[in-house]
């Protein structure tokens, strides 16, 4: 269970550090949008709280960090959108694809906030989930300030259905999107 916890936690902490660097890519990608470099810029730091809060969480544990593993879904997710030569195109698919990720996450925080029976952890990813649901809500309602409701409505459900279909095959191990 320690084992399964360290590689949980070690994959949570990636993740965030992956999330936040994702914020910050944004920005350096995207300077000319002002509305949203300002929200990536506040949603880098919290993913950089959330990894100081999960670090913190293992070293007061005395977990060992194990290594950063790719994520499969992370690339699957990628692999469903083209590469457009239409920058705006590209923004709009990245912020689904950002707005998936988070969308998973809270699910997964939520089913082990429910599940463990560790007391402080229940409550760690607990308090967690608030932050994750807004950052899902946050890239969709970016997506939607870049591009016709209607056309991200459609890549949206599109896109639910493409992850729907290879989720079945995951939640066999102790990865955050596993």
């Amino acid at each position: 269970m320690n084992a399964d916890l360290a590689t949980f936690l070690s994959d949570h902490l990636y993740a965030e550090q992956k999330a936040a660097s994702n914020g910050f890519s944004f920005v350096m990608q995207y300077p000319e949008k002002s509305k949203l470099i300002s929200k990536m810029g506040t949603y880098s730091l919290e993913e950089s709280e959330h990894f100081e809060r999960v670090l913190d969480l293992m070293q007061n544990r005395e977990l060992t960090l194990k290594q950063d593993q790719k994520s499969a879904y992370v690339k699957h997710l990628r692999q469903f959108f083209v590469k457009s030569t239409d920058r705006k195109e590209n923004l709009v698919n990245r912020l689904l694809i950002a707005s998936m990720i988070e969308a998973r996450s809270c699910e997964r925080f939520s089913l082990f906030s429910k599940h463990t029976k560790d007391t402080e952890l229940s409550v760690f990813y607990h308090n967690l989930i608030k932050n994750e649901v807004g950052h899902h809500k946050l890239f969709l309602k970016l997506a939607k300030s870049f591009q016709k409701d209607e056309i991200v409505s459609k890549k949206w459900n599109d896109f639910l259905i493409y992850e729907a279909i290879f989720m079945k095959q995951l939640g066999k191990t102790a990865l955050v999107h596993g």
